[in-house]
Order: C-alpha cells, then sequence, then structure tokens
C-alpha cells in the first residue's frame, strides 16, 4: 500500500489541507490524498485495527501503519519540504491527549469556518 492520507470529502478544511500540502511536498515525497468515502478510502480503512476504524477522524497511512487524529496530522509535516518537516520534532512534544484535545475541536466546528466544497477534488490531486 502507498502511503494516505484519508480525509472528509465534503470538509472544507480537508480540501484546504490537502490543496496546500500537495504543491509543498518535499523532494520525492509523495502520498495519495483520499475521501474516506471513496471506494479506495474504504479499502484503506477496512485493513486497519477495529479501534481507527471506528474513530471517525483522518486517517493516515504511512509505510503500512495508520494514525488517526493529531498523530495523523503532524506526521503529515514529515511529507513536506524541510522548513515544514522541523516542526515535527516540536509539535510532537505536545502531549498526545492535548493534541488530540485541539484536534477534537478543531474537528467539530470544522464546517463553521470552512465552505464544504461543490464537489471532492482529491481525485484531481494524485
Amino acid at each position: 500500500m502507498r502511503d494516505a492520507l484519508l480525509m472528509d470529502g465534503d470538509c472544507g478544511l480537508c480540501t484546504h489541507t490537502a490543496v496546500f500540502l500537495n504543491p509543498r511536498l518535499g523532494k520525492n515525497k509523495s502520498i495519495d490524498f483520499l475521501a474516506i468515502e471513496s471506494e479506495n478510502g474504504k479499502k484503506y480503512v477496512s485493513n486497519f485495527p477495529k479501534k481507527h476504524q471506528e474513530a471517525d477522524s483522518v486517517y493516515l497511512v504511512r509505510n503500512g501503519k495508520s494514525y488517526i487524529r493529531s498523530a495523523a496530522a503532524i506526521r503529515c509535516l514529515l511529507y513536506l519540504k524541510w522548513y515544514y518537516a522541523m516542526f515535527f520534532p516540536i509539535l510532537w512534544l505536545v502531549p498526545l491527549p492535548l493534541r488530540d484535545l485541539v484536534y477534537r475541536i478543531v474537528a467539530r466546528y470544522r464546517h463553521k469556518f470552512f465552505k464544504r466544497p461543490a464537489m471532492c477534488i482529491f481525485p484531481t490531486l494524485n
């Protein structure tokens, strides 16, 4: 399986995130952007541990291992150019419960601040 970032296909924040990440990928780094609701997205999720399948979260598959919530979001930095990737160790020092709390708050209110896209753009980014 290739590394993939699975996000909500009708979420404005997820769309903006993918549009931000795609042109900033580091040299020789690649990641597939998939909607969780897509056929390929469902295939990935079906292979995750049960706990992750029920998470209703952003997912990152990196080197065959799945990550959710803030762990997935922060690991996305590792795919970017060095000046973004250098923030990974700093953010990783923030305790997981605090990171996930912030993640959950942002996830809860994302539709209030980011307009839903008319259509899912993820297939066009890969």
